[in-house]
């Protein structure tokens, strides 16, 4: 199976790990930046050209976690023992004390543990740990501010942006990862995307219940790329694979079989069984299309091996009064958010009827950015919110997007 990873790094991080190769049958892209600040800019534009992201450092990847654009495979090849100690070794050969130095990135007890084996002193030494938010400013704040009051001698650090501008200041030496800490995170990200890939072609069948024949059933199932059979006790039988499944529900989130089916039938019900195999999936679906009979007359339940069941409704053009408080918990399940969220989204569309951004909805829910992103993400994908245009009044740098909610 050929994948495509996205390198995201400092240019000479990016190279350093094209350098070590890849896997068979997987294809490196460059994705270099200047600044680690444009790791999400960079993932955002080669979504559509990569199937996972390989970042150079913890720095870059919480970055573009923390602003929600990462919905894929993602790494970060870690700075272990090993690689502090080849920079050590490369301060002790240059002349430099090693026994007082200040460090950015790793965790504290990574650091002591690796002087230890070392049998190296740990007492003057002043580690700043990686933290989301923490800036290449503090980091060099954290060095200049170690030298002037603990007297520490060299600077190590983790961030080609903060390393360029102390490294004139103070003896510095910059953490580059090893390669094998290259080859190892590439080998590993490599299968669990694979892995994810087989999933997408998982078995999954669907029994659809409808109380009188139709002729127009085999047209409408054409997204979903299976075949159609009838079963002994008069239903019908669609078999498919997962991948295509998610394509055809916009990720679980809509059916639009089902609206097809409620302009013609009184009753339809629709379930879907995702199994690891053919014998797994079918008693899902069997239990999935039960379960679509218990909740209204038209209907629609996926069923996965994990005890996930996702319950679609037909979009249909319902009357606004037909989404009345009652259905929140409904549509919280079809939706992925909980009822509460989806109330206090309600009260916010109330109060900015003509759209809200991505603040509006952290402000309101009192969550962070990265969290109202996804809220709104999946109001989209399930067709209850769609962007509108920009707010450019009264800002500077990219104008946040304004999405108009339908609840």
């Amino acid at each position: 199976m050929a994948l495509t990873v996205g390198i995201v790094g400092p240019e000479d991080l990016v190279q350093r790990v094209t350098a070590v190769g890849a896997p068979s049958g997987t294809t490196l892209l460059p994705l270099a930046y200047r600044h680690e600040t444009e790791a999400v800019e960079l993932v955002e534009q080669a979504h559509s050209d990569v199937d996972a992201f390989l970042f150079t450092g913890v720095v870059p990847y919480t970055i573009a976690t923390e602003a929600g654009v990462i919905d894929r495979p993602a790494m970060y090849v870690s700075y272990d023992g090993a690689t502090l100690l080849r920079a050590l070794v490369e301060l002790l050969r240059l002349g430099h004390n090693v026994t007082q130095f200040s460090i950015d990135t790793l965790r504290r007890s990574e650091v002591i543990e690796t002087l230890i084996e070392a049998k190296l002193p740990t007492e003057h030494i002043h580690v700043l740990p990686y933290r989301p938010g923490l800036t290449s400013d503090d980091i060099v704040e954290f060095h200049r501010t170690a030298r002037e009051k603990h007297n520490t001698k060299v600077a190590i650090s983790c961030l080609g942006s903060a390393f360029h501008l102390i490294e004139n200041e103070m003896p510095s030496v910059r953490l580059a990862p090893s390669r094998y800490s290259i080859r190892s995170t590439l080998q590993a990200l490599v299968l669990t995307t694979t892995g994810q890939h087989v999933g997408d072609a998982q078995v999954a069948l669907g029994v659809i219940d409808l109380p009188e024949p139709d002729d127009a059933l085999a047209a409408d199932l054409i997204t979903l790329g299976g075949s159609l059979a009838a079963l002994p006790d008069g239903r019908h039988l669609v078999v498919t694979t997962r991948g295509l499944l998610e394509q055809a529900t916009e990720q679980f989130s809509r059916m639009p079989l089902l609206d097809h089916l409620a302009a013609r039938h009184s009753t339809a019900y629709v379930g879907f069984g995702v199994g690891r195999t053919a014998a797994e999936a079918e008693a899902l679906a069997r239990r999935a299309v039960s379960r679509a009979a218990s909740i209204g007359s038209v209907a629609g339940v996926v069923s996965m091996s994990d005890d996930v069941e996702i319950v679609i409704e037909p979009s249909g053009d319902q009357p606004t009064t037909a989404r009345g408080t009652e259905s929140l918990p409904l549509l919280a399940r079809r939706v992925g958010l909980n009822t509460q969220t989806l109330a206090r989204m309600r009260e916010l569309t109330a109060t900015l009827p003509d759209g809200l951004t991505t603040q509006d909805v952290a402000d309101h829910l009192a969550v962070q950015l990265r969290t109202a992103r996804r809220v709104l993400k999946r109001l989209e994908r399930a067709g209850l919110a769609a962007p509108t245009g920009t707010q450019q009044h009264g800002r500077t740098g990219r104008p946040p997007t304004v999405y108009l909610i339908r609840l």
